[in-house]
């Protein structure tokens, strides 16, 4: 039901698995048409999900054998992420300027890490 079309979807969901180490370097994701099948969607909408994968540089293929997670995925997805470290830096300022305090913010970090297992400051 979300907004959000169904390949980015596919897209993000692959992404997130590879950040928390579901997927890894190598690994063979399910061909278009079993995933087509799992998910009950039209065969098109997945392959243009594999497609964006693939000119993202966070999966491979090999004719004949399927589609793989790149070795460099992870590296990918990271370094994306800390691309968005400017957004978070503006957000913050935003927050600021409106009179959240930093020790709410420092709490709410804290809270997240928390809950994924993180200790490190």
């Amino acid at each position: 039901m979300s907004r959000v079309p169904v390949y980015e979807q596919i897209v993000e969901q692959t992404k997130k698995f590879i950040l928390t180490g579901v997927l890894q370097a190598g690994d063979q994701i399910p061909t278009v048409r079993q995933m087509s099948v799992d998910l009950s969607l039209n065969p098109n909408t997945v392959q243009k999900a594999v497609k964006e994968l693939d000119r993202q540089g966070l999966i491979y293929s090999l004719s004949g054998r399927g589609c793989f997670i790149a070795a460099d995925a992870l590296r990918i997805l990271r370094e994306e992420k800390r691309q968005g470290l400017h957004d978070l830096q503006e957000q913050i300022r935003e927050l600021a300027i409106s009179g959240i305090g930093r020790d709410e913010l420092v709490e709410i970090i804290d809270r997240v890490y928390e809950k994924q297992g993180r200790k490190d400051k």
